[in-house]
C-alpha cells in the first residue's frame, strides 16, 4: 500500500511522558513545554490528566495547567489539546477547566486492566459510557486508547482479536479515534501488522492511531509497518519521555523528534518544524536534569550543544 502523504503527530509527552516522573515538574514548566510543542507546529498535544493526585501526584495541577494553556499566547490556535479523563468525575473537572477534547483508556488484557484501573475490561467500558454521553451532549470530542494491544506484561502476547474487540467498542461508543498502544514495546512489524489487520476489519483505518513504546528499539520500524497498512496518526513523546508503572521494564514512547525524522525522510508532510522540536526536547530534559532519549536529538544537537 502507498504510504500516506500526510501524518498527524499527537505528542503525549506533557501527560503520558511526565506522569511517572518521580521529581515534581512545576506548573510553569509544564505550560511552557505545551506551548513550545504547539509552537513547533504539532496539530495535537495531550496536555494533562484529570486523575486523582493520590495515584498520579504529577498531575495534581491539571486544572491550572489546562486553564493557563487555554488562556495563553496560543489561545485560539488550531490545535487539539486533549486531556485524559478516566471517569465522570475527572470529565466534569476537565470541562470546568475548559477542556474541549478528552481521552479515555481501556486495555486489551484483563490482568493489565485490573492492575491499572482496578476493574475488568467490561467494567471499564461501562464506566466510560457516561463520559462519552456527557461529552457528546457538550459537543466535546473523545479519543480512545487501547493499552497492551500487542502484549501484556502479565499475560504475554495478546490475541489481536481481543484488541480489535475493545477498539470496536470504543469506536462504536463514540470515540472519533482509537489509539492502539504497544504499552510494553515488544511489538515487531509482523505482530503490529497482524494487530492492524484485525482492528481495521472492525474500525476504519482512518479512525485508528498507533502508540508505540520503544523498549526494544522497534517503534520506528512498527510505525513504518503501520503506514504500509494505511495508518496516518501516531502518538509520540518529546525527548522520548514516558513509561508505565504497571508495565515493568517498559521504556518511553517513541521520541517525537525520531518520528519526525522518519517522516521527513519519506517526504511525508506533518507541518512540524524539527529545530523547534529539538529546542522543546532540550528544554524539558534540562528541567529533568538529563539528556533527551531521542537518537535524533543526540545526532543533531548532542555533539555540539549542552542541554539548556
Amino acid at each position: 500500500m502507498t504510504l500516506p502523504k500526510r501524518v498527524k503527530i499527537v505528542d503525549v509527552g506533557p501527560r503520558d511522558g511526565l506522569q511517572n516522573e518521580r521529581q515534581r515538574v512545576s506548573t510553569a514548566v509544564k505550560v511552557e513545554l505545551v506551548e513550545r510543542l504547539i509552537d513547533s507546529g504539532l496539530p495535537a498535544v495531550e496536555v494533562t490528566a484529570f486523575v486523582s493526585p493520590r495515584w498520579v501526584p504529577q498531575m495534581a495541577d491539571n486544572a491550572e495547567v489546562l486553564r493557563t494553556v487555554l488562556a495563553g499566547r496560543y489561545a485560539g490556535r488550531d490545535v487539539s489539546l486533549p486531556v485524559l479523563t478516566p471517569n465522570l468525575q475527572g470529565f466534569d473537572a476537565a470541562v470546568a477547566a475548559g477542556a474541549q477534547e478528552v481521552a479515555i483508556f481501556a486495555a486489551a488484557s484483563e490482568s493489565f486492566s485490573q492492575k491499572n484501573i482496578n476493574c475488568s475490561i467490561a467494567e471499564s467500558l461501562k464506566r466510560f459510557a457516561p463520559v462519552v454521553d456527557a461529552a457528546s451532549a457538550l459537543d466535546i470530542k473523545v479519543r480512545g486508547y487501547v493499552s497492551c494491544a500487542v502484549a501484556c506484561p502479565y499475560e504475554g502476547a495478546v490475541d489481536p482479536a481481543h484488541s480489535a474487540a475493545v477498539a470496536r467498542q470504543l469506536y462504536e461508543m463514540g470515540c472519533y479515534e482509537v489509539s492502539l498502544g504497544d504499552t510494553i514495546g515488544t511489538g515487531t512489524p509482523a505482530s503490529v501488522q497482524r494487530l492492524l489487520a484485525a482492528c481495521a476489519a472492525v474500525v476504519p483505518i482512518e479512525h485508528l492511531a498507533g502508540h508505540f513504546h520503544d523498549t526494544y528499539g522497534m517503534a520506528i520500524a512498527n510505525i513504518h509497518a503501520s503506514m504500509q497498512m494505511g495508518m496516518a496518526v501516531f502518538d509520540s513523546s518529546i525527548a522520548g519521555l514516558g513509561g508505565c508503572p504497571y508495565a515493568p521494564g517498559a521504556s518511553g514512547n517513541v521520541a517525537t523528534e525520531d518520528l519526525l525524522y522518519l517522516l521527513q525522510g519519506l517526504s511525508i508532510d506533518t507541518g512540524v518544524v524539527m529545530d523547534k522540536l529539538l529546542d522543546a526536547s532540550a528544554f524539558i530534559a534540562g528541567h529533568l536534569s538529563r539528556r533527551p532519549l531521542s537518537k535524533v536529538w543526540h545526532a543533531l544537537r548532542g555533539q555540539c550543544a549542552a542541554v539548556q
